[in-house]
């Protein structure tokens, strides 16, 4: 399913800070791939591997709580690191000693106070399971990545979750539909057959 539609998607990580040869980075998974998150009961959704292959050349930045004037640093500036790995996706940030707002946000994560992230992103494909017990999971294969943030309260937006019961219901719809119409064919070619 290919969607212009830019979603956020948090989770709880493990944020480490460090200095190292005089810069101060801020290091830790914006992603973690196959562990499944719940948007609302009976639907949730996972991050395959694989899925930010494609993206990670592209203009990306690093984010204070998805705040696009609060920049923590940008790949194409050589500021933000990112790699996909085994587990996930992994991105390290060279802090600004001259930006108080990354300053302060590296002495928070340094203490325990901030430790989530986030991603924005578009879905580029995915695949959808509706299961027998009538709960769906989505895998989402491919994304186009915009930012990656550090972010204060880790959570789905009331958006996403919005994106996804439409789709959910739409999805449903089809089914729906498909199955009227295989059960109609099938009658059909039951009567042709005088049964």
């Amino acid at each position: 399913m290919d969607r212009e539609r830019r979603q956020m998607r948090s989770i709880a990580s493990k944020f480490e800070t460090r200095e190292a040869e005089g810069e101060l980075l801020i290091e830790g998974y914006f992603a973690v791939f196959n562990t499944t998150y719940e948007l609302w009961e009976g639907a949730t959704e996972s991050v395959a591997p694989g899925a930010f292959a494609n993206t990670l050349g592209e203009d990306i930045r690093a984010l204070i709580d998805h705040e696009t004037r609060l920049v923590l640093g940008r790949n194409k500036a050589g500021t933000l690191e990112l790699r996909e790995d085994s587990h996930g996706l992994w991105g390290r940030i060279r802090i600004n000693p001259n930006d108080q707002d990354a300053v302060n946000l590296y002495e928070r994560v340094k203490r325990g106070d901030v430790s989530q992230c986030s991603f924005g992103f578009d879905i580029v494909s995915e695949e959808t399971d509706f299961r027998e017990d009538g709960s769906v999971h989505w895998t989402i294969t491919e994304v186009r990545l915009y930012e990656v943030s550090v972010v204060t309260f880790p959570a789905y937006e009331d958006t996403a979750v919005s994106a996804r019961k439409r789709d959910f219901a739409q999805l449903q719809q089809r089914e729906n539909e498909k199955w009227r119409h295989e059960m109609r064919s099938r009658l059909k070619g039951d009567q042709k057959h005088g049964t």
